[in-house]
């Protein structure tokens, strides 16, 4: 089967996890993905933990799966000139590389417009380029700090704290493949490229304000900011006698329900929590008395009531234990892959499905610059000229 993006072609000039996430959802839609890497390599190669082998970690092997590698030292005029070659072939060009160092390197859309009219180029950026902070450099937990996320926590416990993971990198880079997928069909009725921006820190500050804005949205403000059900810090997964349980009751008909599995059906038509609206006003009190509630029985129990009486719950699970969940085993989102370098490991799967067929398994993360030479091939750079790009050290090729 092939994907709904098969013979799409992408040049991925992006690193680490933002853009990454980005041609990995292309490439798990059946694109062909080009990742261009300097000699140094993409920073997560080193950045993301212990590998078999120097430059190929398990982080990295987890976001760059099903792509291409052409590694070029793009401050030589002729590698760029090579690049250029590559890039007329291509649909989509992806980068997370800084505006003005776009413009030096000569990879800006502007650049790049009169090359490739059918481009679409997308640059994933800190901060939008028409406000105050344009062109300041941003990495995950930075953008966390500024757009309101570890304020959230804050807002909960006290104390600000980013999400213990790259949430805005994953989040940013799936808005911008949907942008993408926009800008694709939009080429498919005018014939034409466009150049696309998309800006980490109005993005995640969107989420925030459109979660906790509230009673704020009025003017004037109805109350303070901050929907308490989220920001309360009994918004936990919820202790039983031996483990933990993630348990959600948010209907009339789920809370009713769930006073029932826990022996308290009195509760029903208790004034603080009979109704949506009650158990919203009386927050505080309702997550409290969820969080003792299931301490006497195990999980296995609690599982077995909320199934029966129709309360959405589903065992907690670490990172270790998710690894081993049996829904993602039967899915194939966890498989054990030999890496034909790296030996054995695991392997993430593609998460959704469409009728039509898509790419059931990618390739391998592969070795810096390993498809260097094809793919220039491919763009009609000469054989004799790529090895004298080769022996110039323009284009890297591993031993």
């Amino acid at each position: 089967m092939s994907g709904p993006l098969h013979g799409l072609r992408v040049l991925d000039l992006s690193s680490v996890v933002v853009g990454p996430v980005c041609t990995g959802v292309l490439a798990e839609q059946g694109a062909e993905v080009i990742k261009v890497e300097s000699p140094e390599g993409d920073l997560l190669r080193k950045l993301g933990g212990k590998g078999r082998t120097p430059g190929m970690s398990g982080k990295f092997l987890n976001f760059n799966r099903g792509k291409r590698s052409l590694c070029l030292d793009l401050k030589q005029p002729r590698a760029r000139a090579a690049l250029l070659r590559v890039a007329r072939r291509c649909d989509v060009l992806v980068t997370n590389i800084r505006p003005d160092a776009q413009r030096r390197l000569g990879v800006d859309a502007a650049s790049l417009a009169a090359e490739a009219p059918r481009l679409i180029h997308c640059s994933i950026v800190g901060f939008r380029t028409d406000g105050p902070y344009a062109g300041k450099p941003a990495y995950d937990t930075v953008i966390q700090g500024v757009s309101g996320i570890a304020g959230c926590f804050e807002a909960s416990t006290g104390e600000p704290r980013y999400v213990p993971m790259l949430v805005a990198d994953h989040v940013c880079g799936l808005i911008a493949a949907q942008l993408i997928g926009f800008a694709l069909y939009r080429r498919e009725r005018t014939g034409r490229g466009e150049s696309l921006e998309v800006p980490m820190f109005e993005n995640m500050a969107a989420f925030v304000l459109q979660e906790h804005l509230g009673a704020m949205s009025f003017r004037p403000a109805l109350g303070p900011p901050g929907d308490q059900r989220v920001l309360s810090p009994e918004a936990r997964p919820l202790r039983t006698a031996d483990s933990w349980i993630a348990v959600s009751a948010n209907t009339d008909a789920q809370a009713h329900a769930f006073f029932e599995a826990i022996g308290r059906p009195e509760l029903k038509t208790d004034p603080r929590f009979a109704t949506v609206a009650q158990r919203t006003a009386h927050t505080k009190e309702y997550f409290a008395l969820r969080a003792t509630a299931l301490v006497d029985r195990p999980t296995a129990h609690w599982l077995e009531e909320f199934a029966r009486l129709d309360v959405p719950a589903m065992p907690y699970n670490t990172i270790e234990s998710l690894l081993a969940d049996p829904h993602l085993r039967a899915t194939g989102m966890v498989t054990e892959e030999e890496h034909p370098t790296e030996g054995a490991t695991y392997a993430v799967g593609a998460p959704n499905v469409l009728s039509g067929g898509m790419t059931p398994k990618l390739a391998a993360a592969q070795r810096l610059g390993v498809d260097g030479k094809a793919v220039l091939r491919e763009a009609g750079v000469e054989a004799g000229e790529v090895e004298g790009l080769e022996r110039e050290g323009v284009l890297y090729t591993p031993t």
